[in-house]
């Protein structure tokens, strides 16, 4: 049997950070994002007598007998997790790539769960919805590996689209589809720039610098995340209706709510960008997931393309080319005519 699955990375409009349980499951968390054409994409293939795993992006290669218990050292951690939560029953080869720089901030990681685990349901012929999906990519990172984050980058790999999600208080976990036209999004991207730093983020440390601050009691943060969870609902309103400079206001404040969590969330190159942008003639910016190196978003006026195009690039930045990804986690098996079944 052979599988082959993508599932798109995202942007973050507002809200990342108070998606983290810590928070969350007490004050209640929200988050604006979307999917974008990007992917990360795995092929399986089952048979053999062995576990092969293989990262090409990364050049990771981890070997070893079929029924081998898996060990978390570093290498190829999530893959080994994957498998750990949802075996196969003999060998397996595994290789992924992802389309998107290391340390992007684009949600990656939860992109390859998401990816991972829906190759491996369909493997064992389960079905999981995308939620489903969602929740046990979550609890891979979080509860298998023992890692700190939050839920947004597994929701937004699993489902697609513009998605506002609501966390913790009580609720779960809900996720609602905005109301964002094809037409909408075309017109968005001509007003939207994902510049890559080159600098890839350490998002374990700053989660851990942070989250301990704001059980330390650090007003600051407690009250840096609970502004960024409000900008949230309108952040969703200014993309249901269109307002791009609105827009481009509030991801400003959700990027200044974001540096007062940690000293180091922005970078001395992430700095020289923003200013050049923005002398450019942008409206706003912000960097996407927890910061500190990785991409940033840039939203400009249309006619000022050209001039925030060559004023980020000037430096180190570097343009990725995305578009907006309306669906989520695909699925298919390679070795039949079976179609494309959303995982």
């Amino acid at each position: 049997m052979n599988i082959e699955t993508q599932a798109p990375v995202r942007i973050d409009f507002a809200g990342g950070w108070s998606d983290v349980p810590t928070f969350a499951d007490t004050k209640g968390g929200a988050v604006v994002n979307a999917a974008i054409s990007l992917f990360t994409r795995v092929r399986c293939r089952i048979g053999g007598n062995r576990i092969a795993l293989r990262a090409d992006d990364i050049g990771e290669v981890v070997t070893v007998p079929a029924g081998t218990v898996m060990t978390y050292d570093g290498q190829l951690d999530l893959h080994k997790a994957a498998l750990t939560m949802l075996p196969v029953n003999g060998g397996v080869e595994i290789v992924t790539r992802s389309d998107v720089p290391p340390g992007s901030g684009l949600g990656a990681s939860g992109s390859l769960d998401v990816s991972l685990l829906a190759t491996l349901a369909r493997c064992r012929e389960e079905t999981l919805d995308a939620a489903e999906i969602a929740e046990m990519a979550f609890l891979l990172e979080t509860a298998e590996l023992k890692l700190d984050g939050g839920r947004q980058d597994q929701y937004a790999a699993a489902l697609g689209g513009f998605l506002g999600l609501t966390f913790g208080g009580g609720a779960g976990v809900q996720a609602n589809r905005l109301h964002v036209s094809q037409e909408a999004a075309t017109d968005l991207e001509e007003h939207l720039l994902i510049v890559y730093t080159g600098q890839s983020h350490f998002s374990p440390e700053t989660h851990r610098r942070v989250w301990h601050a704001y059980l330390d009691g650090d007003r600051e943060v407690a009250d840096a995340i609970a502004t960024i969870r409000d900008v949230v609902k309108p952040v969703g309103e200014a993309l249901e209706s269109g307002d791009w400079h609105g827009l481009a206001g509030l991801i400003d404040e959700n990027w200044s709510q974001q540096q007062r969590l940690d000293a180091t969330i922005q970078t001395d190159t992430m700095e020289r960008i923003e200013a050049a942008a923005r002398q450019a003639g942008a409206w706003g910016v912000k960097a996407t997931g927890a910061g500190a190196g990785g991409c940033m978003l840039v939203l400009f006026p249309a006619d000022r393309r050209q001039a925030v195009e060559e004023a980020v690039t000037a430096g180190v930045g570097r343009l990725l080319q995305w578009r907006f990804e309306f669906e989520g986690v695909q699925s298919r098996r390679t070795d039949d005519d079976a179609d494309n079944d959303g995982g």
